[in-house]
């Protein structure tokens, strides 16, 4: 006996196909207006409490607009008043020694960043190529680090920096992060490794040894991901405050994110000086949204290149 036909579904017909489209397509687009939204709002409104005279912060609270726009928020963080105008102006002297906060970041940030991305990248290209024993559980064993939550190495760094008498010195702030991290030899390993071999093994048939080789071919190959991680590493370290904070509140020593963070408790009285502090929050972003406008594209490239192989 034979089946019966199974039931075929009548085509749809092309405008409800259309419609269906147009509504998914509509529905996309809302969804990242909400995100977009989301994400943008709270920077409107610190650009808003920058460009606001102190005295006038909290009126027109539902507007995103300053009622009177100034620059003295920005003057003062950079320190081109003097006390006495700052007191006339946010009625507190609380001062933001914004020059040498955003000197001390960018020496901290760029040993970490150069210092990183050279040991990391070294061994990734070991981890990928080399051949030595225990390879592949060593790799995975220092992977496994990415597990250990980094609050729970603070102490014993903090033990070993003070024993050290690093307390208070870039050599304090700098060393946790100097060498590589168990993402960074992921991330530039896995790049590593879907680069052909035959390139190497030409480079050594003309004598190259296994630096040459690294330094004249696997680097110049791998421009894309090593720029990418130095940027992620560079807007980390950029927005790190915990450790700064613990070993660095030096004055010598101190970094953008802890002279904010000082700047905002210095005035225990009262309520914070919002002027002030979003106007040194905004200046201490450009830096970030700067290495972004250079790099974005490379990063996603990068990113999407490495994840896919």
């Amino acid at each position: 006996m034979l089946d019966a036909p199974a039931a075929v579904e009548p085509a749809l017909p092309k405008f409800v196909l259309r419609r269906r489209r147009k509504s998914r397509s509509a529905l996309g687009w809302l969804t990242i207006a909400f995100f977009l939204l989301v994400t943008v709002l709270p920077l409107l409104w610190v650009l808003r409490t920058a460009l606001t005279p102190p005295a006038q912060i909290y009126s027109s609270p539902e507007s995103l607009t300053p009622p009177t726009v100034t620059d003295d928020n920005f003057e003062r963080v950079l320190g081109l008043m003097t006390t006495e105008e700052a007191v006339a102006a946010s009625g507190t002297a609380a001062q933001l020694d914004f020059p040498s906060a955003l000197k001390n970041s960018f020496i901290v940030v760029t040993l970490i960043t150069v210092a990183m991305v050279s040991f990391s990248s070294m061994a990734a290209y070991a981890f990928a190529r080399l051949s030595f024993p225990l390879r592949n559980a060593i790799f995975y064993l220092f992977v496994g680090a990415l597990l250990v939550p980094p609050i729970v190495t603070l102490i014993p760094n903090f033990v070993l920096m003070r024993d050290l008498g690093w307390i208070n010195t870039y050599a304090g702030i700098v060393a946790p992060h100097f060498l590589m991290t168990p993402f960074a030899v992921f991330f530039l390993r896995q790049f590593f490794l879907t680069l052909p071999s035959e390139l190497e093994e030409a480079a050594r048939l003309d004598g190259a040894g296994r630096i040459r080789t690294f330094a004249s071919i696997i680097v110049p190959l791998s421009v894309g991901p090593i720029a990418t991680l130095a940027t992620l590493t560079f807007v980390t370290e950029w927005n790190d405050f915990l450790w700064p904070f613990i070993v660095g509140q030096g004055e010598g020593t101190r970094t953008l994110t802890v002279a904010l963070g000082v700047f905002r408790s210095s005035t225990p009285q009262g309520a914070p000086d919002w002027g002030g502090l979003m106007g040194g929050s905004l200046l201490s972003a450009v830096p970030i949204l700067i290495v972004f406008m250079f790099a974005a594209r490379r990063m996603i490239n990068a990113l999407t290149y490495t994840g896919l192989k």
